[in-house]
């Protein structure tokens, strides 16, 4: 599959079956977050890899009881290690760099014909309690990692002359 066709395949999978992730699979996913640029390449960030059932369905709890986060066998907690750094443009570094890696994650998964979906709808407090995340760091996301168990729907997008102008605004 080239890099087009992963952009156009990949969805939001909010359903999985119980099958595990090979390890191979989940190396390669992981491996793609290695690999994406971040400022200066310092790569501040930590992915932890939730399998334990009980601690998914915490999870799951923590982001507003979306019971489709511990369904997934696996699920990728990307932790920002340096919340407060900001870019010369005034946004925070961790917004960019971790949304990087959790892209290329994504595009990796599709690849291996796994499913992924961010979750951005969580609670800070309590996954930090799960995962024994330290107060000075940033929960980023929830990324729920496993073999799709749905059947989409076509993918619906704005028309490219609605969000690209040339020149100016």
């Amino acid at each position: 599959m080239d890099v087009h066709e992963a952009i156009k395949k990949r969805r939001s999978v909010r359903a999985y079956k119980s099958d595990m992730v090979p390890e191979d699979k989940l190396a390669r996913v992981l491996e793609a977050a290695k690999m994406a640029p971040s400022a200066h390449n310092d790569q501040n960030y930590k992915l932890i890899v939730v399998k334990n059932a009980e601690t998914r369905k915490q999870l799951a709890d923590a982001a507003n009881s979306q019971e489709f986060v511990a369904q997934a066998p696996v699920v990728i907690v990307p932790v920002s290690l340096n919340p407060d750094a900001i870019m010369g443009c005034e946004i925070p570094t961790y917004a960019v760099d971790v949304a990087i890696a959790i892209d290329h994650m994504m595009l990796q998964a599709c690849e291996e014909d796994l499913g992924t979906c961010w979750i951005g709808s969580f609670s800070q407090e309590r996954v930090r309690e799960i995962l024994n995340v330290p107060d000075k760091y940033k929960v980023v996301a929830l990324l729920p990692l496993g073999y799709p168990d749905d059947s989409p729907g076509v993918k619906t997008r704005k028309e490219l002359q609605e969000i690209v102008s040339e020149e100016t605004f």
